[in-house]
């Protein structure tokens, strides 16, 4: 069984390449699967992948920071194949992307080992991580879809033939085994979905557990002093500045609307500077690091903060985010791939995890305010679209691997190739069928 890491490579672009930079990144997003740059469809590892430019700006001192090309992909493990491959498979076309970038080899010393050091010497460590349900790889989601196409195709053709009148539905169900059976293409569905290896499960249970172990610990130690911390808190947050909400040009609105809303699912990539002092930037990198870890053990089965127990609904139409603190701490790099338009995405969060939002986002600079660092925030609606919305970043290239499916058809998918292979009693056997 594979589960699914992110690789973010992070690159300074030369002075004077800028504009050659995003033109190959033009010619790229006009066939982003196949182009001659870097065929994504050939690296059969990646959900889903993106160029960014991050362009020039200035940290809260007024320092310049320096424009860079950030290059990210969500992939089914290893990652060291993965970086063997874009070495071997697209060799030519990362010289013609990364030559714009410092640090690149020049022309003469272009070898193999020379390009894989370059991406590996500029891979950055992405703090948080959330994957919509882990150990589901490329493969079998293709694989998936193509399973319920057929099998929708053969129910059509039973039911035109009035072939299934009278039946039950444990009948029916019976029927479409009898089907795949015969179908040497589709056989292998009738056998379940391998389980994670034991060593994989002892991995995840024992870091599952020394996670737990250092939060409480921690939380002990931190407890006799979170008194000082509410108070800092709630002092810097009465004395934060209320940023004015300023208003995208048309041209700027139009440049992110024109990459929006092609497939049924959409990108968003976002940049913001981290509030000063050690009191943030320790305060981002702590939550950051309980996202993490909570992505990983607890919301990783597609409800990134849903608690059912609770009766709270979580955010089920987002496949893969990130969280990255870039520039030596000054900045916050955001990425995620979801489904539906960025008006809904916007209301999901607002909707459903505000306070997960207050708690991470409150610390960047122009967030709505908040108190206690959880409550407002991004409850007042137009505040929070509009801090979003002046963060977010053209992204030059988006490839995604299943560009027709949601989040929701993937689980569907999995929950009728599952159902396959195990026994149903009448009523599952009714839910199962309402899949189709």
């Amino acid at each position: 069984m594979v589960h699914q890491v992110p690789l973010t490579i992070i690159t300074k672009i030369k002075p004077d390449s800028m504009e050659q930079l995003k033109r190959s990144l033009e010619l790229m997003s006009k066939d982003v699967g196949s182009n001659a740059i870097l065929p994504f469809t050939r690296f059969t590892q990646v959900h889903f992948a993106r160029f960014v430019v991050l362009e020039e700006s200035r940290d809260l001192n007024n320092q310049v920071i320096q424009p860079s090309l950030a290059f990210s992909s969500e992939i089914d493990a290893p990652l060291e194949r993965y970086f063997h491959d874009l070495v071997d498979i697209a060799g030519d076309g990362l010289d013609e992307i990364y030559s714009h970038c410092v640090g690149y080899p020049s022309p003469d010393d272009r070898t193999r080992q020379n390009r894989l050091a370059y991406l590996q010497a500029h891979q950055v460590k992405v703090q948080a991580f959330y994957v919509n349900t882990i150990n589901r790889t490329v493969p079998q989601i293709h694989q998936e879809a193509k399973l319920r196409d057929q099998i929708e195709v053969f129910a059509d053709q039973q039911q035109a033939k009035w072939a299934w009148i009278g039946w039950n539905s444990l009948k029916v169900r019976q029927a479409i085994p009898t089907y795949l059976k015969g179908e040497r293409s589709l056989s292998w569905s009738l056998a379940p979905v391998p389980s994670p290896s034991l060593v994989w499960r002892l991995g995840e249970t024992i870091h599952l557990i020394g996670g737990l172990l250092l939060i409480l610990m921690l939380g002990l130690a931190f407890l006799p002093f979170s008194p000082i911390y509410v108070a800092i808190l709630r002092r810097k947050e009465t004395q934060d500045a209320q940023h004015d909400r300023l208003r995208l040009s048309s041209k700027e609105r139009d440049e992110l609307a024109i990459r929006e809303d092609h497939v049924v699912q959409n990108q968003f990539s976002a940049v913001g500077l981290i509030k000063p002092g050690f009191f943030r930037i320790t305060t981002v990198r702590v939550l950051l690091w309980l996202v993490n870890f909570t992505a990983r053990h607890i919301f990783n089965h597609g409800n990134l903060a849903g608690v059912p127990l609770l009766n709270l609904d979580g955010v089920d139409t987002i496949h893969f985010a990130r969280w990255i603190v870039i520039d030596e701490g000054r900045r916050v790099l955001f990425m995620s791939n979801y489904d539906g338009s960025l008006e809904s995405y916007m209301n999901d969060f607002i909707n459903k995890v505000a306070w997960g939002l207050n708690a991470v986002f409150s610390n960047g600079v122009g967030y709505p305010k908040t108190r206690w660092l959880v409550l407002d925030g991004a409850k007042d609606e137009q505040a929070f679209k509009a801090f979003l919305r002046q963060r977010q970043m053209v992204t030059q290239v988006w490839y995604t691997a299943y560009p027709q499916l949601t989040a929701v058809n993937l689980s569907n998918n999995a929950a009728l190739r599952a159902g396959l292979s195990k026994p149903l009693n009448p009523s599952e056997t009714d839910a199962w069928l309402r899949r189709l």
